[in-house]
Formats: structure tokens, C-alpha cells, sequence
């Protein structure tokens, strides 16, 4: 549908102007180099946003998701996600959340404002993470990567390294959020033990918050996201050490941990991730309503997950895998409110906007 981008990671559907409901057939996509643009189904791609502050654009950072705020339609807030570096040390950086009112006709986001800053802000370029999933509550989730070279963090509660947040819309954190038995954790994490979810989607039937997440050389991992628990990351994993090929943690399941429902080894790089008909609109996919669908960077495809009908809602099951070869990186997957999923490949100034039209 459209190409010429750099990089790009997120996806957000531009409601119908002035209806509040609806597809206007536009997105706002953001592209890692640091940019925004609107992308049009007609092949349309605009010049870059103005109004955004600088992301840092090192490794895997730089400007990352971008969602519309649930009451778009009344007050034009954006919301997206970007690496951003310590200002008193440029080398040190962390994953941001800011928020701006769109304004189309000036090409711009204006009153803008960073409402969250991941702690702490480290060296490195990997593992930022940086979804954003709202839930039905009115609430914002956010993930974040262990970045890279401190893994061990994933398993203290007192900070964002390896967590997946909750906030509300001010970037504060959101009522309701669990508590955990070990003290000292930070207010805003809702779950912790992950390595890098670079693909989140709320369950269309639960309202659940579902995700995956890289692994290392092997054990990319999708997780029903429990509130208050422990994802295992890293002491209880599928992967290996890159070279090496050790075995990373004590074990593949422990009581303690909630248990992954799919894992892949070798890995395949998962990114983005949608649920058929999530967002709405008629049926485009018989057969496939409800069922997860997500990309794959290294893997270069598109997988849709068959889960089992018959299984309860606190025990979902995947039955088998489907792949659709797609011959490049998938970033993104985004359901939209005219029924369809369309994607993002991963390349540079040759990424592309894609509409999948057969599952």
C-alpha cells in the first residue's frame, strides 16, 4: 500500500475525520531514523511530523510505537514511545513515553510532553522494548527490554529494566496495579521477568494482555501477561548464550514462573502481533476470528497461531502454527477497523506498508 519508509516499527489507525468511528484509510507510522508520517492506503506518505523530540538512534533504538489515545476523536492525543538519552550523560539512554495532539493540517504534534522515562538509563543500544497497548479500563501498557547487557534486572521489582508498565494516560502509575510480596517495587509494573516484548495485543474476548518476546539463541517466548507475576527471564528460559550456546538459567519451567504458551527454538525474532477482527470491521479472515497473528524479523514471516476452541479462557492452548512466507523482516502487525492486518517490513528507506488479504 505504501513504501519508501525507513525502518519502520509502529503502526496507528487514523479514525474517519469528524465521525469518531471508522477507518479514514490513513496511519500515522513512525520510523526508527526518528520520524513520523501519515501513510495513506491511495499510496500517500506525508513529510515528517513536526513537534517530536529527538530519540536517540543507536542499535535497536530511536523512535519506536505510536497509539491514539482511546478518545482520539475528542482530543486529538498521540501517545508514542522513543529512546531517549540521559542529557547529563548522552551515552546513557532509556525508553520514553510522550504524548502531543495531532494536528493534520499544520503537519505537526503540538503541546507535546515526555510523561514517562524508563530508570535507569544505561549504556547500550539493545533491548528497549516499547509497545503500547491500551486496555479496556482506560489504561496504558507499556514494555521494556532488560537492555541487553543487564539481564539480572528483570528480576528486581524496583525498576523498569525487563518489566511490562501500567499506567494511566498522564503516564502515572494506573490504579489497580498489583502488589507483589517482595517489597520496594516500583508502582507502575504490572509484570516482570521479560527479556525484550517487541509485540503486544489485548485478547479480543478477555481484554487480557497477551505478548512476545525475543529470546536469545532460541526461546522467543508468547505470554498471557499475568498481573503481579513472574515471566521467568532469566532464570527460567529456552535460550542460549550467543557463541557459546550454554544454557541460560537454572531451568525451562518452575512453579513460581507462568509458563510461556508457545516458544520457538531456533528463534524467529518475533514483532508486532494482532488478533484477527481485534480491532473491529467485517470479516476478512473465515475461520480465523480471535486467532493471534504475529511477525517475524528474523524469520522473515507471518505466523497466525490456531488456538483450541474448546480450552478454557484461564488456559489457553495453541494447537498448531501457520506460516505465511513473507520473504523480508516483519516489524509490525496491526489489526484496523476495516477488518484487515497490515504490517510493516523492516528495511531501510524501502520499508513497506502491506495489507494481508489472505491468511
Amino acid at each position: 500500500m505504501v513504501q519508501g519508509l525507513d525502518h519502520p516499527w509502529g503502526l496507528a489507525p487514523l479514525p474517519g475525520a469528524g465521525s469518531g468511528e471508522g477507518f479514514s484509510g490513513r496511519f500515522l507510522v513512525t520510523e526508527r531514523s526518528g520520524t513520523m508520517r501519515v501513510a495513506g492506503l491511495d499510496g500517500s506518505l506525508s513529510v515528517p511530523l513536526g513537534g517530536l523530540p529527538p530519540a536517540v538512534v543507536d542499535g535497536q533504538g530511536g523512535l519506536l510505537d505510536v497509539v491514539l489515545h482511546p478518545r482520539f476523536a475528542e482530543n486529538g492525543w498521540v501517545y508514542w514511545t522513543f529512546s531517549e538519552s540521559d542529557g547529563a550523560d548522552t551515552r546513557r539512554a532509556g525508553t520514553s513515553l510522550a504524548r502531543g495532539r495531532l494536528d493534520l493540517a499544520a503537519g505537526k504534534l503540538s503541546e507535546v510532553t515526555v510523561l514517562f522515562r524508563q530508570t535507569p538509563k544505561v549504556q547500550g543500544g539493545n533491548h528497549f522494548g516499547g509497545r503500547l497497548v491500551w486496555d479496556r479500563q482506560g489504561m496504558l501498557f507499556m514494555t521494556l527490554g532488560d537492555r541487553g547487557g543487564f539481564r539480572k534486572e528483570a528480576q528486581v521489582l524496583g525498576h523498569h529494566l525487563g518489566k511490562v508498565l501500567r499506567l494511566d494516560e498522564h503516564g502515572q502509575p494506573a490504579p489497580g496495579n498489583p502488589s507483589f510480596a517482595q517489597g520496594g517495587a516500583a508502582p507502575e509494573v504490572w509484570s516482570y521477568g521479560h527479556r525484550n516484548v517487541q509485540g503486544a495485543a489485548l485478547h479480543p474476548q478477555t481484554g487480557e494482555l497477551w505478548a512476545h518476546e525475543h529470546g536469545p539463541q532460541g526461546g522467543d517466548e508468547l505470554n498471557r501477561v499475568r498481573p503481579g507475576r513472574n515471566h521467568g527471564w532469566p532464570a527460567v528460559t529456552y535460550g542460549r548464550e550467543y557463541g557459546s550456546g550454554r544454557v541460560i538459567g537454572q531451568a525451562e519451567t518452575r512453579e513460581d514462573i507462568v509458563p510461556a504458551l508457545r516458544t520457538w527454538v531456533p528463534s524467529i525474532a518475533p514483532s508486532g502481533l494482532a488478533f484477527v477482527g481485534g480491532a473491529g470491521g467485517p470479516e476478512r479472515y473465515p475461520g480465523a476470528t480471535g486467532q493471534p497473528v504475529l511477525g517475524a524479523l528474523r524469520g522473515q514471516v507471518l505466523v497466525r497461531l490456531e488456538l483450541d476452541s474448546s480450552a478454557p479462557a484461564s488456559a489457553p492452548r495453541v494447537l498448531r502454527e501457520l506460516r505465511l512466507d513473507a520473504g523480508t523482516r516483519i516489524r509490525d502487525v496491526r489489526a484496523a477497523p476495516d477488518g484487515w492486518l497490515y504490517v510493516l517490513t523492516d528495511e531501510p528507506d524501502s520499508g513497506r506498508l502491506l495489507r494481508v488479504e489472505k491468511l
